[in-house]
């Protein structure tokens, strides 16, 4: 029997539970940490490697090479210019004119003229419009890999979900704007999920591979929009161009022209909320994660394993078919051939630099809309190949799949959790 007071108050932690505690809150910090700096120097990384590529590709930084045993510090000083005024012409492309912008805003405040205003931030405002489909793809990839399956069809669903919100949007007349728009937003999402749901409804009930599956709806999708274009929905003048949809199905633009950014963007950084309150605030999400992360004991605490593979797909076919809609309804008005120049298979790339996690994707998704604005100045000012950027991108990709590339090249140590004993209890 122990002579304990039955009352007594609980004591305090012992030390070494407290150190274990402390030690394990330190190392959660640190990888939360890592987490960021990885992906950062991967960037940087990449950013640096990029610049050989810039130097190979420009025609006056590889003809200073013949006369560098004659004046090599010429030579470098060409090729340090010529770096110097690519990155710059990236930064601006990009982000615009620091300078510009401060004395368009002066000059605004003085006189009240918007347009040399829109001018100075139109660079800024395009990288925003680039991001918002990259921000809903990397969601939607993101979503699938949570639940563990391999979303490989986010160009597909976008395709459909594109499709979908132009028909409903040049379709249907009479509709008020809050009539109109919501039911051209919901066509999208609805096409884009069904589109996707097929792929995990076979996945749940045949085992038939999602990849391959999403592959084989991809080339439906756009052959069916090659058909689509040129037959049921083309032009009456028969090109193959979609009808322009009616303005109560426009999302509405934030600016006056020529800046091309609209509401979609704040759709966007909704949905980031939206997802990670789904994934971390409810049961369903938390369904998906444990199903995700080990489907045998998911099963085994009565997961429907089948409804939730389902379901992830739905939901993540969903997120593509609203970039579709958001860029038919928002930037472009009607349906292409070229509509998309590979935003859903940069959406993988999304999906893995920002670690599956909707903040990380939307950082990972603004990266991406930021090079690709600034690409186009980076080729006329300094005469580089756009197609650098894309090789940029891969490189971010490599570095942050393989982590321990970037840990041994900045010699950082990777963090570890000692294992704590847990304290024994004792027994009067």
């Amino acid at each position: 029997m122990s002579d304990k007071p039955e009352n007594a108050p609980a004591q305090a932690p012992t030390e070494a539970e407290a150190g274990g505690t402390s030690l394990q809150r330190m190392a959660a910090r640190t990888g939360k940490l890592e987490s960021l700096l990885v992906p950062g120097l991967a960037v940087l990384t990449a950013l640096i490697l990029g610049a050989f590529f810039i130097l190979a590709a420009n025609p006056l930084a590889r003809g200073s090479w013949q006369a560098f045993t004659q004046d090599p510090l010429g030579t470098l000083g060409t090729n340090w210019t010529v770096l110097r005024d690519s990155y710059l012409a990236l930064f601006e492309g990009a982000f615009g004119n620091p300078a510009a912008a401060v004395q368009a805003i002066r000059n605004w405040s003085d006189t009240g003229e918007t347009r040399p205003l829109l001018d100075a931030f139109r660079p800024f405002a395009e990288s925003l419009t680039i991001s918002t489909p990259y921000i809903f793809l990397g969601l939607a990839v993101a979503l699938g890999f949570r639940g563990g399956l391999f979303n490989i069809g986010a160009e597909g669903q976008l395709f459909v979900g594109g499709l979908a919100s132009a028909y409903v949007g040049y379709s249907l007349t009479g509709l008020p704007w809050y009539v109109h728009l919501p039911l051209a937003l919901g066509a999208g999402m609805a096409a884009g999920g069904i589109w996707a749901a097929i792929p995990g409804f076979l996945k749940a009930r045949t085992g038939a591979h999602e990849v391959i599956n999403t592959i084989m709806m991809n080339w439906i999708a756009f052959r069916l929009t090659d058909y689509l274009l040129t037959g049921p929905m083309a032009r009456p003048d028969g090109l193959p161009i979609t009808p322009v949809i009616l303005p109560s199905a426009y999302l509405p633009a934030l600016f006056p022209r020529p800046m091309r950014v609209h509401v979609g963007f704040f759709l966007a950084l909704g949905m980031v909320l939206l997802v990670y309150w789904f994934l971390w605030k409810t049961t369903w999400g938390f369904e998906i994660r444990m199903v995700g992360a080990n489907p045998r004991a998911a099963k085994y605490a009565g997961v429907k394993i089948a409804r939730t593979m389902v379901l992830t797909m739905g939901l993540s076919g969903a997120l593509a078919g609203l970039a579709g809609a958001s860029q038919i309804l928002g930037v472009d008005h009607q349906m292409v051939r070229a509509f998309s120049s590979g935003f859903g298979f940069d959406s993988i790339a999304l999906a893995l630099l920002g670690n599956s996690h909707p903040a990380g994707v939307l950082l990972a998704s603004l990266l991406f809309g930021f090079l690709r604005g600034g690409a186009a100045r980076m080729q006329s000012i300094a005469s580089v190949p756009v197609e650098l950027i894309r090789i940029i991108q891969g490189m971010v990709i490599i570095f942050v799949a393989a982590p321990e590339i970037v840990r041994g090249l900045y010699r950082l140590r990777a963090p570890r959790l000692k294992e704590v004993q847990p304290a024994t209890s004792q027994s009067g």
